[in-house]
């Protein structure tokens, strides 16, 4: 693949006090795609998308060997800012998670917070419309974002995410306490997103990965012994989503995505 690379892993090891989350991961992400991460539970899928933007940093005990470089930038260097990294690489959580503010101020907080210099009116709608959620809220964006329903919730925190104006987004199974028609909406932000920023989505749903995304990296897990008989992820392989579905490099892929287990 061609695409200039937004995020590289080189060869990141990440653990939790003695345990090995997940060991040894090469990975290029390239920009204005969405890449997924797909495998079983336990395979260190998260821990590698929250490593993107320092998020492990704030579990304790989390060690990170290896290099996260954003645009050849190692983002584990001791003079960068975390907080700068979270705002340059936004997150949205599996559970919809808006704050107990109205709609508006979900938007605008963030950005305020940010030094948003900018009309906050036209900030606000052009997020919520980025995030295809602003027809559905325009006419009550005085009311609490609890208020809305769960798909709507997950769009608001997109937006919310949109606001600070990142360069990468990261989603951690968006769509996981979802129901389908919420779903679908969620998929084709994505689809609209992609056209301004680069995308990485861990999801459980393998069709969905199919659907939304340019590249699937595959993870799998091995048991790792010890006293409490934890289980390493691994990256198995990377590629384009359509040539990792119908015709993976790895028996392993293979397996997985024919359903022998997982």
């Amino acid at each position: 693949m061609t695409n200039k690379t937004k995020i590289s892993l080189q060869n990141v090891s990440i653990s939790y006090g003695e345990s090995i989350a997940v060991k040894n991961v090469f990975l290029k992400i390239p920009a204005g795609k969405v890449t997924a991460f797909i495998g079983p539970s336990g395979c260190g899928k998260s821990t590698i998308l929250r490593s993107m933007n320092r998020m492990n940093d704030l579990i304790e005990n989390c060690s990170l060997k290896g290099r996260v470089l954003y645009e050849n930038k190692d983002l584990y260097s001791p003079n960068i800012d975390p907080i700068e990294v979270r705002r340059k690489i936004g997150m949205v959580f599996q559970q919809p998670n808006p704050f107990p503010k109205s709609i508006y101020e979900n938007i605008a907080f963030g950005a305020r917070v940010n030094g948003y210099k900018g009309n906050m009116d036209e900030l606000v709608e052009r997020s919520l419309r980025k995030a295809a959620v602003w027809d559905e809220c325009k006419d009550k964006l005085k009311e609490s974002g609890c208020s809305l329903s769960g798909g709507q919730q997950q769009r608001l925190c997109i937006a919310r995410t949109i606001a600070i104006e990142p360069d990468v987004i990261l989603m951690d199974e968006p769509c996981s306490a979802l129901d389908p028609i919420s779903t679908l909406k969620i998929e084709e932000t994505m689809h609209q997103l992609k056209k301004t920023y680069t995308i990485v989505i861990v999801t459980h749903n393998m069709q969905q990965a199919f659907r939304v995304s340019d590249v699937t990296a595959f993870y799998n897990a091995e048991v790792s012994g010890g006293k409490l008989g934890g289980k390493t992820g691994y990256l198995v392989e990377s590629n384009a989503t359509e040539k990792l579905f119908n015709n993976p490099d790895q028996k392993e892929t293979k397996d997985y995505i024919s359903g022998k287990f997982g």
